[in-house]
């Protein structure tokens, strides 16, 4: 991509957020924040879960109307144009392109059509098909992700569909790329690929905002740093002349602890599986007689490229799927999957991956969702009646104890950052003491504090004596939890053995199919 006569040069401005404020109710997301983008930059936006990142970005894109401020983008000569609020289709014709960190796909359309949809006429898709796939194929080449574009994106897997997003928003040429959480869901060779094109594309005169809570790689891929704490913005950096630390002390305003990780006593084995397979019609909801066991009081990671078969252990542990060859043993007895209320009732804890939308019911209050899994015991019912008071009391109890930042038990729990939710479901399901803690992705997504938090919970569980299976696309999180590590590829689990005695590099050579030790 080079510039043609007209354009302006690397360097100018392209994008102007001034003065924005948004508010919600009382809760003030945006306050008088104002932000600017140069052609040819890359910045990262950072700051805690509730900072405003995601709101700021969603008025930039039109999805949000701001109660005051301008948003201002360049043409190709550089002149800057005023867009008009509250108009994503305005944002679209200005070049601005964003890739959301909740899917906003078609799930019954496949790959090629959400990258197209919106882009060429049907008539114009159905003639010219073969020219559009081309294109895309040249985008996917460059930059490694590549996806099966035929598939019902019902049936990707998360990342797989991360991918789509991506490559829906490069299809577009667009001038200003926003990119929210981008590789949340990617490996780390996937994420270099990102970042390749990224460089290459900024080059080529485009700028980039990119959200990210991975302070490794907004170091290595960012030209300037911008941290927002409580809706308004803390600070600038430039990133030579930042660090981790400079980094996560502006943006969480105070110290965050080191994790500690102690020796546990190891003891009886917790779930065992015993040649199990699942034959489900695609990898990712597939096993291949897969064996392996955690025992009470140790962490045991599972890697691997987004669906090689996680998805089907994390349905088998949570009962919402059935073995079909092998068996699963709870505490030593055979497992009746296929049975949540069973598996919530014999003390399993279940941390889904998607957390919006398996881990609470959005339109249902704080209070409502932390007492779920209970509603049939003593405390929160009599005779068929729901205590109410009860229900808030515990909530009050776990908004306090989690720091859960919400409105009260009664808030929607749609109305909570990703890290909020995250502290809802660990006080729903911590709470009771479990004997096994299914960790489906604990922390996509969250900031440095929550993730940090999110840890510490985990680790204090696994002193209690819980036995946790931790399913993470993070290897910097799978090592720094994990007793030991499992691998899986296409539906096959290896044995990586004990995390202390790995590096990266050997786990990434199994996570590619490279055999090194078969799990027994």
């Amino acid at each position: 991509m080079t510039q043609t006569k007209g354009q302006a040069e690397n360097g100018s401005v392209v994008l102007a957020l001034d003065n924005i404020t948004k508010r919600f109710g009382s809760l003030v997301a945006n306050d008088d924040l104002s932000l600017s983008l140069k052609r040819g930059e890359i910045l990262a936006l950072l700051g805690e879960n509730g900072a405003g990142k995601t709101t700021l970005m969603n008025v930039l894109f039109g999805h949000y109307v701001p109660e005051e401020g301008a948003i201002r983008v360049a043409d190709d000569s550089g002149v800057l144009h005023e867009l008009p609020k509250g108009s994503p289709s305005a944002a679209l014709d200005a070049g601005v392109g964003m890739v959301h960190q909740h899917f906003t796909l078609a799930e019954n359309l496949t790959g090629f059509d959400n990258i197209v949809l919106g882009t060429e006429s049907l008539w114009q898709v159905w003639r010219s098909r073969r020219a559009l796939r081309k294109r895309i194929d040249a985008i996917m080449h460059e930059s490694g992700l590549t996806v099966d574009l035929d598939v019902k994106t019902a049936q990707l897997s998360v990342g797989e569909k991360q991918r789509i997003e991506i490559l829906k928003a490069l299809y577009r040429d667009v001038r200003v790329l926003i990119l929210d959480e981008p590789t949340a869901v990617l490996t780390p060779q996937e994420a270099d690929g990102l970042f390749i094109i990224l460089r290459r594309l900024a080059a080529s005169g485009l700028g980039v905002i990119f959200i990210s809570h991975k302070l490794g790689e907004v170091l290595a891929v960012s030209h300037r740093i911008a941290v927002l704490r409580g809706g308004k913005k803390a600070g600038e950096l430039t990133t030579a002349s930042a660090d981790k630390r400079s980094i996560a002390d502006m943006m969480v305003g105070r110290a965050v602890p080191p994790l500690q990780r102690k020796p546990s006593q190891i003891g009886a084995a917790v779930l065992e599986f015993d040649q199990v397979s699942l034959k489900r019609g695609s990898v990712r909801q597939s096993l291949n007689e897969v064996s392996f066991v955690i025992k009470a009081g140790e962490i045991v990671g599972v890697a691997g490229v987004s669906g090689n078969g996680q998805s089907a252990i994390a349905a088998l542990v949570s009962g919402l799927e059935t073995v079909d060859k092998g068996s699963v043993r709870l505490y030593g007895k055979p497992m009746k999957t296929g049975d949540p209320r069973a598996l919530v009732a014999a003390g399993v804890a279940r941390m889904p991956e998607d957390r919006q939308h398996d881990g609470v019911v959005g339109s249902m209050s704080v209070a409502e969702n932390i007492a779920i899994e209970d509603l049939h015991g003593k405390e929160f019912q009599t005779a068929g009646f729901i205590k109410r008071k009860a229900m808030r009391k515990r909530a009050s109890d776990a908004i306090k104890a989690y720091d859960i930042r919400c409105q009260g038990p009664d808030a929607q729990a749609r109305l909570l950052s990703g890290g909020n939710i995250q502290k809802l479901i660990l006080a729903r399901v911590l709470e009771r003491s479990p004997k096994l803690i299914l960790a489906n992705q604990p922390t996509r997504g969250l900031d440095i504090g929550a993730q940090s938090e999110v840890h510490q919970r985990i680790l204090a569980a696994r002193h209690r004596g819980a036995g946790v299976l931790l399913i993470s696309e993070d290897l910097d999180e799978l090592f720094a939890l994990s007793d030991r590590l499992l691998v899986v590829h296409t539906g096959e689990v290896m044995d990586a053995g004990p995390a202390e005695g790995l590096d990266r590099g050997s786990v990434g050579m199994m996570m590619a199919g490279h055999t090194l030790q078969v799990a027994s």
